[in-house]
């Protein structure tokens, strides 16, 4: 594998940290149901505050098949493990991971986030890179009600009001309407230069994975970076068009391997009762 495989391995666990929740064709997802979130501003933090309203919760694994340039090269895993209190606040704990690779080239990489189970705000993020020689760890604190934040060993910096990190993006994205045509811009991920994240949302159809058929809305994120959602990335991401916007694939056009693809290949629903349960 080459160099540039390798940077791309490293760009698909950080995507894999934001697909926040995918599921079976087998769980009925076409079912008409109320939006579960009201439309969200740059500004404000979701209106809901009670954490059993959220279409994800505790218990919540989802397995993907990672392709590169056509090519399965490994399997990625995403779940809630549980709610932790982090600065005296309840918040959910997800952890995503990526294994995989050619031969001898073998990739572990881990990201671990803590969210606000009111405000879905990021109160604390790591992230743990192993691919083969190379192994990287950045833990950073993030205190939401004074925008500040601190990767450790490193000096407190700037954040944003009601932050949120690649692991929690996702998550509230899934709380937004997502209608066809529209562009949502959020000032919300905590490292301010990263700011605005946009979602631009571009059609329907039915897409097919290792899971099953389903109907799905297409958005297209967009990043200040040089990464996988750049403004040159041209990346797509399917999800279920229900309140739960599950994300059942993802697809991106990178140089040297021309395409790095998630497909949905498993899914585990909440332990907790969510909306969709009542």
């Amino acid at each position: 594998m080459t160099r540039h495989a390798f940077a791309f391995w490293r760009r698909s666990a950080t995507i894999g940290a934001a697909l926040g929740a995918c599921a079976l064709a087998s769980i009925p997802l076409a079912t008409p149901h109320a939006a579960l979130a009201q439309e969200a501003s740059e500004a404000a933090a979701p209106a809901r505050t009670d954490s059993a309203t959220y279409p994800f919760g505790v218990g919540e694994k989802l397995t993907y098949d990672v392709a590169v340039g056509g090519a399965k090269v490994g399997s990625g895993e995403m779940k809630i493990v549980g709610v932790d209190t982090v600065q005296g606040h309840p918040t959910f704990h997800s952890l995503f991971t990526v294994d995989g690779g050619f031969l001898m080239f073998k990739v572990h990489d881990v990201l671990e986030s803590w969210f606000d189970t009111s405000t879905l705000s990021s109160r604390r993020f790591v992230q743990k890179i192993h691919e083969v020689n190379y192994e990287k760890e950045r833990d950073y604190d993030i205190w939401p009600e004074k925008a500040k934040m601190q990767q450790h060993g490193y000096p407190e910096m700037a954040s944003v009001p009601n932050p949120l990190d690649d692991g929690s993006f996702l998550y509230f994205v899934r709380t937004v309407p997502l209608e066809v045509g529209k562009t949502y811009t959020f000032n919300r991920y905590f490292r301010p230069d990263r700011n605005p994240v946009i979602v631009k949302v571009l059609r329907k159809e039915k897409v097919t994975v290792p899971a099953g058929t389903f109907d799905a809305i297409v958005i297209q994120p967009v990043i200040k970076s040089q990464g996988l959602f750049s403004e040159g990335g041209e990346a797509q991401i399917w999800l279920t068009d229900d309140p739960r916007h599950i994300v059942v694939q993802m697809k991106a056009k990178v140089p040297v391997l021309k395409t790095l693809d998630l497909y949905l290949q498993s899914y585990q629903p909440p332990i907790t009762e969510t909306a969709e349960d009542r």
